[in-house]
């Protein structure tokens, strides 16, 4: 498996630097087996070393292409070690467990993946936090590789068979080549465009709504934004990731008399805890326009990389009624798919690619500052099934959503079985009560229930 980054797994690698690390992931809990031994820290490494036949993507690393010209390139890791990605923690506390591993950035002169697992937690569970780099997946990808440690029963299959040989890099002139002519086949394709029109005017009719999509798309997301404190100021490295669960049950039935999906649901509990949160800094709440990633993959979920797009909204934080905040939401969303915001913003990322590498970077950069958005709220589907690692069941998974400079914190959910499980990713030094946050969108969920079922 080789290939080019495409311009938005290029972009994820633009706005990384030491204090914003472009990395997604998630943290989890093992309940070890009723009968027998638990599984310890070298069982789960060959366990997962086994696997990697099933993702070539692990054993890969990304190499530049001289003077910057082209995208990045994926290359055999000839070098690859299982126990540079598999590290044991000393960890106790799934809390430190994460804190800890969600805190490094990850090296580009290896595989951009790594998995910390703390096989003996004060409760007894084991503790499994595992990170990648968007460039390499988005938040769907990050769970489906996830699950190639999983099985969906607690008696795993015999060990694959491997034949993994790492292929030889391209040299510095052979990398060079292969961007140049790449450039040029995507300026080929961009001249011809023309002539195609004209050979066939029928066509310009099928390019006039995605050209509207996009223009829309690009609009939205430049649309600008005020940075606000506490979410937007600068950020270190370090990060703590807060979290809380609550049956999935719950966000469907206070959806369910609004015909509201749970993204909506999840949307208004993000805005009544940014608004208990804002008002706890002595901040006077204000709406927050958040980022919300959605999924234009077309049954692709096994595919790696990014296939995901934005829509921006305005959640309402300074909306004192929790229903009248639902309703928002909702009619905004509902807005916002029905002009096809959502493909168009892929499409502007398809456009993107035939700008030259300096200009794609700039506008990444544009985008990812609080000039364009406050907040990211992710919504990320698990498996709905039992699953087990070696005979251990899962029980739990909280999301780390990244957060680009100068945002202090984003939301994530997954769900896990019957359970909403939600992760709110913060840069610790600057927000060192995130799980206040946490707590405040816990207590939001409650309101809203004691509205719709009074």
């Amino acid at each position: 498996m080789t290939g080019r980054l495409t311009a938005l797994d290029d972009s994820f690698l633009a706005v990384e630097n030491a204090s914003a690390h472009m990395h997604v992931g998630w943290a989890a809990v093992f309940r070890r087996p009723e009968e027998g031994q638990a599984p310890r820290f070298d069982d789960l490494r060959d366990h997962i070393a086994g696997r990697l036949c099933r993702a070539p993507r692990y054993r890969q690393r990304i190499a530049s292409v001289p003077f910057g010209l082209n995208a990045p390139i994926w290359i055999d890791d000839e070098r690859f070690d299982v126990n540079r990605h598999v590290v044991p923690s000393s960890a106790t506390r799934l809390e430190d467990l994460a804190d800890g591993c969600t805190s490094t950035q990850l090296r580009r002169d290896r595989p951009l993946w790594q998995i910390c697992i703390a096989d003996r937690l004060e409760d007894g569970r084991i503790g499994v936090v595992g990170k990648a780099h968007h460039c390499m997946v988005d938040g769907i990808a990050a769970v489906e590789l996830g699950s190639l440690l999983l099985d969906p029963t607690s008696d795993p299959p015999p060990a694959e068979t491997d034949h993994w040989l790492p292929r030889s890099a391209p040299g510095a002139a052979r990398r060079l080549l292969g961007g140049v002519l790449d450039l040029v086949r995507e300026e080929a394709s961009l001249a011809k465009l023309p002539a195609r029109l004209v050979r066939s005017p029928a066509r310009i009719g099928e390019l006039i709504e995605p050209v509207r999509r996009a223009r829309d798309a690009l609009a939205e997301s430049l649309r600008h934004s005020e940075a606000r404190e506490p979410v937007n100021q600068p950020i270190t490295g370090a990060r703590h990731l807060a979290w809380f669960s609550r049956p999935l049950e719950d966000l469907k039935r206070i959806g369910r008399p609004m015909g509201a999906s749970v993204n909506d649901v999840l949307l208004a509990v993000s805005a009544g805890g940014m608004r208990s949160f804002m008002r706890s800094h002595d901040r006077d709440p204000v709406p927050l326009k958040t980022m919300v990633p959605v999924n234009v993959r077309e049954g692709e979920t096994a595919e790696l990389g990014n296939r995901i797009s934005f829509v921006f909204v305005d959640i309402p934080c300074d909306e004192p009624d929790p229903i009248r905040r639902l309703q928002d939401v909702r009619l905004e969303m509902t807005e916002r798919k029905e002009a096809g915001i959502p493909e168009g913003g892929d499409e502007v990322m398809t456009a993107v690619k035939y700008l030259p590498r300096p200009a794609q970077h700039v506008i990444t950069r544009r985008i990812a500052s609080p000039k364009t958005f406050n907040l990211t709220v992710s919504n990320i589907p698990g498996p709905r099934q039992p699953m087990y690692m070696l005979g251990c069941e899962l029980e739990a998974a909280y999301p780390v959503v990244p957060i680009a400079d100068q945002h202090a914190v984003s939301i994530g959910m997954t769900t896990i079985g019957d359970r909403a499980c939600f992760g709110l990713y913060a840069a610790s030094e600057m927000l060192p009560d995130s799980d206040e946050l946490a707590a405040a969108m816990d207590a939001s969920i409650d309101e809203l229930l004691e509205q719709v079922t009074a």
